[in-house]
């Protein structure tokens, strides 16, 4: 090759570089005017849904690190230097880290969408994974529960965000329902009375339906004709703040006061035993 090939074939070299460079100093800026964009509006989105401050962070900071990866990949592959291998070694790397963090990540992806989608907040009364109480703090990886008795449960995110969750405290109103067992032979008439009297009296119990809503004015029906017993069902409606007291309070009312007020006994279990003489 001659001295003019060589110059001619280095000059087109270095144009070519410029050109490409300069291709990829642009593209960088616009790119990050475009990241920086799309960034605020992330935040914006999360700020609206009050998204926990915690995971807000976690996920703008995430956010940028891709949408920058992206980029700079895209500058490189521009100034003609081969990506192929340098992006087969960062997929490696991240199945690498998901295996040994499949777990973590599963409560992370369940912290996010129950921080998002919102099936139970703070002070919410929940059953889930085997336990019961009031949701304390909602946290990226686990949900804190504290229980009746203040015992503080820490559940994964990822179970509760695939499992079944009872929410009591969504609704508005709940039913209170109590088995009530009359000896056979007692009037079940005077037994509703009384029981439908004593339920009058409370003001947190419903006595009328409320439209819109799956409230009944106080019910007792003859539920069954058990071995030892005839089975009563009582029902009434009030409000989820009111459901344990009035659960708790007509307890103690039904057993001290109902005998009396309807002349009626509550029965032991009994087996009849007949002998045959031969």
């Amino acid at each position: 090759m001659s001295f003019d090939q060589l110059m001619d074939t280095l000059v087109h070299d270095i144009v070519h570089f410029a050109i490409s460079l300069a291709v990829a100093i642009l593209v960088f800026y616009v790119g990050k005017f475009i990241i920086n964009r799309l960034y605020s509006l992330v935040e914006t989105i999360l700020h609206k849904r009050k998204i926990e401050a915690s995971l807000t962070t976690f996920v703008l900071s995430l956010v940028r690190i891709v949408l920058y990866f992206i980029l700079i990949v895209t500058v490189i592959g521009i100034l003609g230097i081969e990506t192929s291998s340098f992006l087969a070694l960062f997929a490696s790397a991240g199945v690498a880290i998901g295996m040994a963090l499949s777990g973590t990540l599963q409560n992370f992806a369940g912290g996010v969408l129950i921080l998002l989608l919102k099936p139970y907040r703070i002070g919410d009364y929940i059953e889930a994974q085997g336990f019961a109480g009031t949701v304390t703090k909602i946290e990226i990886f686990n949900t804190i529960i504290c229980t009746p008795d203040n015992k503080s449960i820490i559940i994964p995110n990822g179970g509760l965000s695939t499992g079944s969750i009872n929410n009591y405290s969504t609704q508005e109103y709940r039913r209170v329902d109590w088995p009530l067992g009359i000896s056979y032979g007692d009037s079940f008439e005077n037994a509703r009375d009384a029981i439908l009297k004593m339920l009058s009296t409370d003001p947190r119990v419903i006595q009328e339906a409320i439209p819109d809503t799956p409230t009944a004015a106080p019910t007792v029906k003859l539920a069954s004709l058990a071995d030892s017993s005839v089975q009563l069902s009582a029902r009434v409606w009030v409000k989820s703040a009111d459901y344990w007291g009035v659960y708790f309070d007509f307890n103690e009312k039904f057993y001290a006061e109902l005998p009396k007020a309807a002349g009626i006994s509550f029965p032991f279990p009994q087996l009849d035993v007949h002998i045959t003489k031969e």
